[in-house]
């Protein structure tokens, strides 16, 4: 199976940047990609650089913008990963996930768990955590872990896609860097991001497709400089391999194959599923193991 990660900067504008993206998307179909994926809301700017009402509008057109991935993804023949902001009511807000299948059907839709909140990445001011669940998505190229962004941090979300029988992780994805953090610390910050998803990928013997924004984007409230969107989209196999892997500076359509018989024949030789020691681990059920479950 090709799949494709389409990583991009943001245009200025919600017309500009869905027009681009559309354009990307049929490049990436006229190039035999049976699986797209985008980067982390969007169809705007990643606006949770401040707080902010009025961005809470961004929200108000979500059964439209389904109804439009829905078209682009039936017109390219393609099973589509999507991030949108969705008002499901007035004062509640997700950060959603929603796949298409490559008829344009909805085959699914996740709303993201982990909601971060620190200097820059205000997410819990607009978006509620998921109930969905840790629920892979059946599409007619696998079944897909969607999780997105901050999830990619918890070892427990890929674990549990991976339990439920997902055949890949996907991680739509914004993160960066402030100018005023000094190279080593921009380093750091990179190593560990790629470090702990290859690891999800390893300790579950499962692909990672994670697609990440890139370019500068300055904070419309003046708070905060802006941050420097890092791209370094990727794509890993089954043992944590580098398939492909995006630079973080331009927009790219980063391509790979995908094959499930190659994660059948890694579990086989590294069978870490079928060593856990479940009986042992109450203790991941509580916030911290400083008293007996």
């Amino acid at each position: 199976m090709k799949t494709a990660l389409i990583q991009q900067k943001f245009y200025s504008n919600r017309v500009d940047i869905i027009q681009a993206t559309v354009l990307k998307i049929k490049e990436a179909a006229q190039k035999k990609a049976e699986l797209v994926v985008l980067q982390e809301l969007h169809q705007s700017e990643y606006f949770c650089q401040s707080e902010d009402t009025r961005f809470f509008d961004y929200a108000a057109g979500f059964e439209a913008d389904v109804a439009f991935w829905g078209s682009v993804a039936k017109e390219n023949r393609i099973v589509l990963v999507t991030s949108l902001f969705e008002k499901r009511a007035p004062g509640l807000y997700h950060n959603t996930a929603v796949v298409f299948e490559k008829d344009g059907s909805v085959a699914g839709k996740y709303r993201k768990m982990h909601i971060p909140d620190d200097p820059g990445f205000y997410e819990k001011f607009y978006f509620t955590p998921g109930d969905t669940g840790f629920e892979p998505i059946e599409t007619s190229v696998g079944k897909l872990g969607v999780l997105v962004c901050w999830d990619q941090w918890y070892p427990e979300a890929a674990r549990i896609m991976a339990l439920k029988g997902a055949h890949l992780l996907i991680y739509p994805t914004a993160i960066g860097w402030f100018d005023e953090d000094t190279e080593e610390e921009k380093a750091r910050q990179l190593d560990s991001w790629i470090t702990i998803q290859r690891s999800h990928a390893i300790a579950n013997g499962i692909p990672v497709l994670s697609c990440n924004r890139v370019g500068f984007e300055a904070d419309s409230s003046g708070v905060m400089k802006g941050i420097r969107f890092w791209g370094n989209s990727f794509i890993c196999g089954a043992q944590g391999e580098m398939l492909t892997q995006a630079g973080n500076g331009n927009e790219e359509i980063l391509y790979a194959e995908i094959v499930h018989e190659r994660t059948r024949e890694v579990r086989d030789i590294w069978p870490f599923l079928r060593d856990r020691r479940i009986e042992n681990y109450d203790c991941l059920l509580n916030r911290y193991c400083d008293e007996k479950p």
